[in-house]
């Protein structure tokens, strides 16, 4: 195991993981003591219909929470072609919206739920250069603007007018990008981010490899140089966090999944699916909170 990946165990230690990492040649810095995520439980993660994502909703009041996976995908979805669902968010007034994605063609589809219960859907056509799939959606707290990623190793997050809630979306009329948050550092394999405020996420990246902040699987932060609004494009600045929870009784590889912020709660709720037979067993959805 390469000595960055070992440096994991550290990322808890506040300054003195800054300083490990500002020695190991990483732009992005470590968090301060204020902004570390301290892990206070975990939930069973059914891998059918808990194993891609996870969202809290705000209304109606007494709402349970959101979830998805291969088995919450509706049969007419998936006879059509859209085979996987990511991670989901609903905005503030209570829109809920799920990314999908197919194995083919040049689009990408986000349905969205609106409070009084009916469905729509939203089709994206592919930018130049735009990867084809769509592994989460976050509603800005304004809930005029969606964010979403690409998987792979990637510098930007793509900016969306939040369909369903923003006036110039309609589901008979292309969702276009309308602009582009560039990262200050590479992220890889990012399958969730949430608004912890107006200009922070909070993302869920599985990447495997440990060789962009000298640990595998964190938990990253992103401050937005500005709210996205759509009129022009925003930088963000990219911080690792944590590692997030690699805990099962199989050995193997962990996936790491969607991520949740609830602002009414303060908790922070990341999947991470286990590997081999016990992703039946002890995959987990991990509760944390902010000390």
């Amino acid at each position: 195991m390469p000595l960055r990946a070992r440096q994991r165990c550290l990322t808890a230690l506040g300054g003195l993981a800054a300083l490990t990492l500002a020695l190991a040649g990483h732009s992005a810095q470590a968090a301060p003591a204020a902004g570390t995520w301290t892990e206070v439980g975990s939930d069973r993660a059914d891998p059918l219909t808990e194993s891609q994502g996870l969202t809290s909703v705000e209304v109606p009041a007494g709402s349970p929470n959101r979830y998805t996976g291969i088995g919450t995908i509706p049969l007419g979805l998936g006879a059509r072609g859209w085979n996987h669902v990511g991670d989901p968010d609903a905005s503030y007034d209570g829109h809920y919206v799920e990314p999908y994605q197919r194995d083919d063609g040049n689009t990408k589809m986000f349905r969205v739920q609106a409070p009084d219960g009916r469905w729509s859907e939203y089709v994206h056509t592919l930018s130049p250069g735009e990867a084809r799939n769509n592994s989460w959606s976050a509603i800005s707290p304004d809930g005029q603007w969606m964010l979403s990623g690409e998987w792979g190793t990637m510098n930007r997050l793509l900016v969306f007018p939040t369909p369903g809630v923003n006036p110039a979306t309609s589901p008979s009329a292309n969702l276009p990008q309308a602009a582009t948050v560039h990262l200050d550092h590479a992220v890889r394999d990012v399958q969730g981010c949430d608004f912890l405020d107006a200009t922070t996420l909070l993302c869920a990246s599985d990447d495997p490899a440990g060789t962009l902040f000298g640990v595998t699987k964190p938990l990253l932060r992103i401050d937005l140089s500005a709210a996205p609004d759509g009129a022009a494009d925003v930088t963000g600045h990219v911080t690792a966090l944590r590692q997030l929870p690699l805990r099962s009784a199989c050995s193997g590889s962990f996936e790491v999944e969607g991520v949740d912020y609830d602002r009414r709660t303060g908790t922070l709720r990341v999947i991470v699916v286990s590997p081999g037979f016990c992703v039946l067993t002890d995959s987990k959805t991990y509760r944390f909170t902010r000390s």
